[in-house]
């Protein structure tokens, strides 16, 4: 099966953390500098079938999960899904003089999308009327600020119809 990058770059946002997958040509490691602590090296890891270090057996079996889960849904099909659903909440912030995203147009997320409202009193306010509706975990990230929709892979797409209408309400009660 051939991924492409846009597919890997979907799939990237369910992997639990410690984990790395990493597809390198053999000849490429090859030219790594040698001047790399071994740890760093992919030859190291490579000559050692992955298993240099302790691996993280947890999130190795999670990943084994989620792979599988990825592989019977298809790859493309969770591309689409997910290119869907980051448009769907992307046209609400566009069509709107209320939300403003945060990201330029070009560098946009699939994964986390990000934007601002008028002011940080709304946004607070924002994010905790969502919380009540069960629209959880939007505050962004605490150095920015702002409001940020994670709708990884396993999000469904109702979740994010129901955010897109609750932004809609919430504009037309705050805007």
């Amino acid at each position: 099966m051939t991924v492409t990058g846009d597919q890997l770059r979907a799939a990237v946002g369910t992997f639990p953390s410690g984990v790395t997958v990493v597809a390198i040509r053999k000849d490429f490691a090859a030219r790594e500098s040698k001047s790399l602590p071994a740890m760093l090296r992919y030859s190291t890891h490579i000559d050692s079938h992955s298993l240099y270090n302790t691996p993280p057996c947890f999130s190795i079996y999670i990943l084994a999960l989620v792979t599988r889960w990825l592989k019977a849904f298809g790859l493309e099909r969770m591309h689409r899904q997910n290119a869907e659903k980051a448009a769907m909440l992307y046209q609400r912030i566009d069509a709107s003089g209320f939300y403003r995203g945060t990201a330029r147009k070009e560098c946009r997320s699939d994964m986390n999308v990000t934007f601002r409202l008028p002011t940080e009193e709304l946004e607070a306010d924002f994010i905790a009327q969502a919380s009540k509706r069960g629209l959880k975990g939007l505050k962004g990230h605490r150095s920015v600020g702002g409001v940020r929709a994670s709708i990884y892979n396993a999000f469904p797409v109702a979740g994010v119809k129901a955010l897109v209408d609750f932004m809609a309400e919430f504009e037309a009660r705050n805007g």
